[in-house]
């Protein structure tokens, strides 16, 4: 009895028009949201105003805020895993997930709608840095001294490295039940990907020159593993 009221509600939710719009309600309609997007935009206002080392703002001396744009990848390594960890990992350990291939949309079509809405809610989380940008831009001497061209380069960066953790996070919710593995998971693997690799892209980019070549390898990582995600779907959901 309890097992056909769970397939009924998630046959229901499946069957709307738009996976995305109903994964993002979800994010809304729960302290998830609130929590880790506050919980990253708080750690990057305290280390820019408030607490002495490398990326304080003051300390530098300097109208930039580099340290932003250095501090942010390693939090979106945690903010991104918990965003997209229960993604498919609750779908998992429910048993709810067997009923995929069984909806009247395609497969390929919840997995994108899922992954679209976990990565627009981290590029929200992203765009309250223009104040930080602002700011310096008014205490900068003279008032505007500070180099937008980098900033642009920078934030684009961000975005695309998001594009591509959520996709490794997105991955990593469909090896396993549990939540907190699939946060674990995302995270190492998150942290492997940018010390091997995409450091190297994300630096070259945040120096204000965009080059096809480095966008086009985040959107690469970001698809091979929505792709990946998709096919261990199909095939364990075959069994």
């Amino acid at each position: 009895m309890c097992v056909c009221g769970k397939k009924r509600t998630f046959v229901a939710a499946v069957d709307r028009p738009h996976v995305f719009r109903k994964e993002l309600t979800y994010y809304f309609s729960t302290p998830i949201a609130y929590i880790v997007i506050g919980l990253y935009l708080l750690a990057v206002s305290l280390f820019l105003w408030v607490i002495p080392g490398q990326w304080n703002v003051i300390e530098s001396g300097y109208a930039q805020v580099d340290g932003l744009f250095q501090l942010s990848p390693w939090l979106l390594m945690l903010l991104c895993p918990a965003l997209t960890m229960r993604l498919f990992s609750e779908e998992r350990r429910s048993g709810t997930w067997l009923l995929l291939r069984a909806q009247p949309i395609p497969l390929w079509r919840i997995v994108t709608g899922k992954y679209m809405a976990a990565w627009l809610l981290t590029v929200m989380a992203l765009l309250p840095a223009v104040v930080h940008y602002f700011i310096v831009f008014c205490m900068a001497e003279p008032v505007g001294n500070i180099d937008g061209g980098q900033f642009i380069g920078s934030m684009l960066g961000l975005v695309l490295l998001s594009a591509a953790f959520t996709g490794v996070g997105l991955l990593a919710s469909t090896l396993t039940q549990s939540q907190l593995l699939a946060f674990i998971i995302g995270a190492v693997a998150d942290f492997a990907l940018f010390w091997v690799t995409l450091q190297s892209h994300y630096r070259s980019i945040s120096r204000g020159v965009v080059d096809l070549r480095d966008v086009l390898f985040f959107l690469s990582v970001a698809v091979a593993a929505v792709l990946f995600s998709i096919f261990i779907i199909d095939r364990v959901t075959k069994k």
